[in-house]
């Protein structure tokens, strides 16, 4: 299945680019695809953003699964399908 991740603001920085398609296996968790961009980014991302070790996203940060927040649906245990469209971006702050 093919799956698009779009990286916006902060993301963005650690990532360098706006956005990657993933082919993964039918039956991919939210984690598993997170795991991946944290393998393809690095340390970097994995501190800031994503720990794989945890399986969470860092508390400034959240993931959107076609356009809802992963945490109205399973967190990163959400699975995915064909055609999914994942945003991660950081939160907005401020008064």
């Amino acid at each position: 299945m093919r799956i698009k991740v779009h990286y916006i603001s902060l993301v963005k920085s650690f990532t360098k680019t706006s956005q990657d398609e993933f082919d993964l296996k039918e039956g991919t968790l939210l984690a598993d695809m997170l795991d991946k961009i944290a393998a393809n980014y690095g340390k970097p991302f994995a501190l800031e953003v994503y720990d794989p070790n945890k399986k969470e996203m860092k508390s400034t940060f959240v993931a959107m699964v076609n356009g809802v927040l992963m945490d109205q649906l399973k967190g990163v245990n959400t699975p995915l399908k064909d055609g999914d469209s994942i945003i991660l971006m950081s939160l907005m702050t401020g008064g």
